[in-house]
Parts: structure tokens; sequence; C-alpha cells
């Protein structure tokens, strides 16, 4: 299939194998996989405080009868104002994970999505020797300014990373680190040859056994 390509501030297209990411979205999978990720991102904080810790006294309020009231046992109960919650949240760990396999189908599963709806662009990006905003944003032009994008490169730069960290709703990762939520809210992948090389060499079909 044909892909675009960015070289030098020109924008072309190559001819590109997509086999190795099978061309097949698997929803379901690719779900799961979104949910994981958000799950693993809650912090679980929530807390509220039952009878037993509210603030208050143990004190019956007024006698048991006779007064014309409905009975009270004491203040903090969770039908007063000001009293203890009922099966309040309390500080958890919503996280977990799924099998690594699956996790490498889900990958598989958005970049094939990317590539279906041409959201791949294989970018030169070796020029950023130093970290440089005007040339992040001078190939972000180039490429129509879009309004999100994942830069994937295959080894870790920090002139690069510096370069691209200011500009909102642009993300750069390195392709050992990819996962398939950074695929799915990316926008627009631009990509290195050599990460995407490393990509298939990862979650591609004939790795499926390793």
């Amino acid at each position: 299939m044909q892909v675009k390509t960015y070289q030098a501030g020109n924008v072309g297209t190559v001819d590109f194998d997509e086999g190795p990411f099978g061309g097949k979205v698997l929803y379901r999978t690719l779900k799961d996989a979104v949910l994981m990720y958000q799950a693993n991102k809650r912090q679980g904080n929530a807390s509220t405080k039952g009878r037993s810790e509210v603030r208050g006294t143990n004190k019956k309020p007024f006698k048991q009868k006779h007064t014309g009231r409905a009975r009270a046992g004491d203040v903090k109960s969770p039908i007063w104002r000001g009293g203890g919650t009922v099966f309040g949240p309390k500080p958890r760990d919503f996280s977990y994970q799924m099998p690594i396999k699956a996790r490498r189908v889900a990958l598989r599963s958005a970049l094939a999505g990317k590539l279906a709806d041409d959201e791949v662009v294989v970018a030169d990006l070796g020029g950023f020797s130093s970290p440089s905003s005007k040339a992040a944003r001078k190939v972000l032009a180039d490429l129509g300014n879009p309004r999100r994008a994942c830069v994937v490169i295959g080894q870790a730069n920090n002139s690069l990373y510096r370069s691209f960290r200011n500009f909102p709703g642009v993300n750069v990762r390195v392709s050992s680190d990819l996962c398939a939520m950074d695929v799915i809210n990316g926008g627009l992948i631009i990509a290195e040859s050599s990460a995407l090389e490393q990509l298939a060499q990862r979650v591609g079909i004939q790795g499926e056994t390793a």
C-alpha cells in the first residue's frame, strides 16, 4: 500500500508493506486494551467517612419516646445532615493487566486501523541534533497542522522530545514504549522508518510465537 512520507520539508508517498500489521482491526481486543489503560491511569484516591469516622458525639440526641420525633441513636447517623456515608468509596487500586499477547494484538490492530485511514506518515526526523520548536512547528505545518499527532521514534532523542513537547496534542513515544492507547489517542502517526521496522518485529504476525 501507499503511505505518506516526509523528508526535508517535502511530502510524498512510498510503498509500504502492511503485511506484518495484519490489515485487520480486532475491535473487541482493542477496546479491552483501551479500557485497561484507562483503568490503570485512575488514582483511586476517592474516600468518604462512615458514621464511625465523622466528627460528633455518641450521645443520644433526645430520649427514645414521647417527643413526637423519629427515634435516633446519635447525630452521626447517615440519615442526618453531617452524618456518615453509607457504602461510600474508599481508596482502591483499579489497575489490572491483560496478557502480553493480547496487548500486542491490540497495538497491531490500532496500527492497522491507522494505516487503513491513511493516518501514518513515514518521516525522516534525524535533523533534530538540538532542541528547536521552530523546526518542529515546520514539520507539523508541512503535514497540515494536525490537531493531534504522535511522533514515534526508534531510539530516545531528548532534543526531539524537547522540540515537540510544547505543542498541545502532540506526544513523542519510543517505538518500544508505544501502546494501543497512544495510537488511538495520537491522531496522525508520524513515525521514523526504523521505528516502523521495530514495531513490525514487535507486533508483526510472524512474531506471534515469540
